[in-house]
């Protein structure tokens, strides 16, 4: 039986399906977006600090924070790969899946399955 005619939703899960596909794809592409634009600003800090000529360690705490923030990315990005993992499972329980899970997400949500079941 259909989620929707169980609880008189007007959405089928198809549509369903691929609006959370879309919407996932667009989350994933903005992580690695802002990474690379961090990574650009980290590149630009140094050597801005290089071919002025300041003292070696101007600006480090920035550097530093800037760093602290990648991190938090890269975090956000393995969380992501873990919601697109069990989405994938959720996709496959529904409608037999749609979406070329990456191998990443895949075996995050192993891992989390593992975790679940020990």
């Amino acid at each position: 039986m259909k989620f929707e005619t169980m609880t008189g939703a007007a959405m089928s899960t198809d549509v369903a399906q691929l609006r959370i596909t879309r919407d996932l794809r667009d989350a994933e592409a903005a992580l690695d977006e802002a990474l690379i634009r961090q990574a650009r600003l980290l590149a630009t800090m140094v050597d801005a600090r290089r071919e002025t000529g300041v003292a070696p360690f101007m600006g480090q705490d920035a550097l530093m924070r800037l760093h602290k923030s990648q991190q938090g990315l890269l975090d956000a990005g393995g969380e992501l790969a873990r919601v697109h993992g069990r989405l994938s499972h959720i996709a496959t329980e529904t409608n037999g899946g749609n979406d070329a899970c990456p191998p990443a997400a895949k075996r995050a949500e192993e891992e989390n399955a593992a975790t679940r079941a020990a």
